[in-house]
């Protein structure tokens, strides 16, 4: 938490993560943030998933791309002394709004009181509806170079393919940008089996989700969207009943 006073009343910014989608991810401090705030900002699609938190509140809605204004509306109205939650989905430390309403705050000195409020990640929702494909080490990476040079995400896929890491890839693929999952693919069957497994998750928790568990070899068969994070297991990862493992080490261990 961060608390900025000039001598006014600061008012208070939630940063809230409503989660993966459906009402029933949302934690019960995300709940009690946004029954406690006067007002709610938000991009559209996720205001549009938690209609039941909305009710006799203020809401301002606004489109994709649009971060930088929502930031900066939100910190201004906090500033006047009032309450308000900045909806983000997943976890707003992820990929999301939390680092931005900071550096905001930092260059406008801003007055208010800005509060985190955790949400459970893509990352997270994903792997539980595949099984347990994150036991081990892992890494995610954003395949979105609209604020991150490609020539970078190049070279941290190449080193967490090198690695071995079960690698979470968010932002696979959008109308627009649809070579940068080709590539990927490209980058870990440098250093990886085509028999690799990888799982699919579009629209994790709501009512359109889809699970895919194929292989790296047939990865670009699959349906895959700006809505879909993409697990893709390391050397020791297998399938069983339609579920994605990732072995910890227990087995060589221990007796199980």
């Amino acid at each position: 938490m961060e608390k900025c006073n000039n001598g006014n009343r600061p008012g208070t910014l939630y940063v809230v993560g409503t989660g993966p989608g459906s009402a029933d991810y949302m934690t019960v401090v995300a709940i009690s943030a946004l029954k406690k705030s006067e007002i709610i900002i938000g991009y559209k699609t996720y205001l549009d998933l938690i209609p039941e938190f909305l009710l006799d509140k203020e809401v301002i809605s606004s489109e994709m791309m649009k971060e930088v204004d929502r930031c900066r509306k939100a910190l201004e109205i906090a500033n006047q002394g009032k309450t308000i939650a900045l909806v983000c989905g997943g976890d707003p430390g992820i990929y999301a709004m939390a680092g931005l309403v900071f550096e905001m705050a930092q260059k406008t000195k801003s007055s208010c009181t800005i509060e985190i409020i955790p949400g459970l990640a893509a990352i997270n929702s994903c792997a539980a509806r595949l099984g347990a494909p994150l036991m081990h080490d892992f890494a995610a990476v954003s395949l979105s170079d609209l604020l991150t040079p490609w020539a970078l995400i190049e070279k941290r896929l190449e080193a967490v393919a090198m690695a071995d890491f079960v690698t979470a890839i968010y932002n696979p693929k959008s109308k627009k940008r649809t070579q940068q999952i080709v590539r990927a693919r490209e980058i870990f069957l440098k250093h990886r089996s085509p028999e690799t497994v990888v799982g699919i998750v579009t629209a994790a928790t709501r009512e359109n989700e889809k699970i895919t568990i194929t292989n790296l070899l047939n990865l670009l068969d699959s349906e895959i969207g700006m809505q879909s994070t993409v697990i893709i297991g390391n050397s020791q990862t297998y399938k069983w009943n339609d579920i994605m493992i990732t072995p910890r080490g227990y087995s060589e261990k221990y007796a199980i």
